[in-house]
């Protein structure tokens, strides 16, 4: 059966959120397994055959501990996971447009196949205070989260990807 990978970094619990949320949906639909950046790397991307990435933006760019899963993955892989599907969710204050443009080009790299546009589920955290906040992602959004996973999950195992 084939097998989903969310790979996810949060700080203040709101991609951990929408992480879950992708991941319980995706279980209903298929096998998936959700990691934390910090534990995954390049052989959990090889045993998996589609990947949700989950991060929060931070300064207009995809978080570091994201990144340093990517940095430590990245040439391993190359040239070993081309073709296979891939989404990503962003939980922003603001925008995330940009650390979205920074996984795609990553992505891209890897000769990944995007199979939905960027989910940025926005939580309009301006302040310090509010930035460095618990966050409590809607269950609207949360509902987003959760169609992803599952049109993931159900498309890898129907063989649509």
């Amino acid at each position: 059966m084939p097998r989903l990978l969310i790979v996810y970094h949060s700080a203040t619990g709101g991609t951990e959120q929408m992480a879950r949320a992708a991941h319980a949906a995706a279980t209903a639909e298929g096998d998936a397994t959700l990691l934390r950046a910090a534990d995954a790397g390049p052989d959990d991307l090889l045993s998996h055959d589609g990947y949700v990435f989950a991060a929060p933006e931070n300064l207009a760019a995809i978080a570091g501990v994201m990144k340093d899963f990517f940095d430590r993955s990245y040439y391993p892989v190359l040239g070993r996971i081309e073709g296979r599907p891939y989404a990503q969710m962003v939980c922003a204050g603001s925008d995330g447009s940009n650390a979205a443009r920074q996984t795609a080009r990553i992505a891209t790299g890897w000769r990944l196949k995007q199979v939905q546009e960027p989910l940025i589920i926005c939580t309009n955290a301006q302040t310090p205070d509010q930035i460095l906040a618990p966050k409590l992602i809607p269950d609207g959004d949360l509902a987003l989260c959760r169609d992803l996973g599952a049109a993931l999950a159900a498309g890898l195992t129907l063989g649509v990807f």
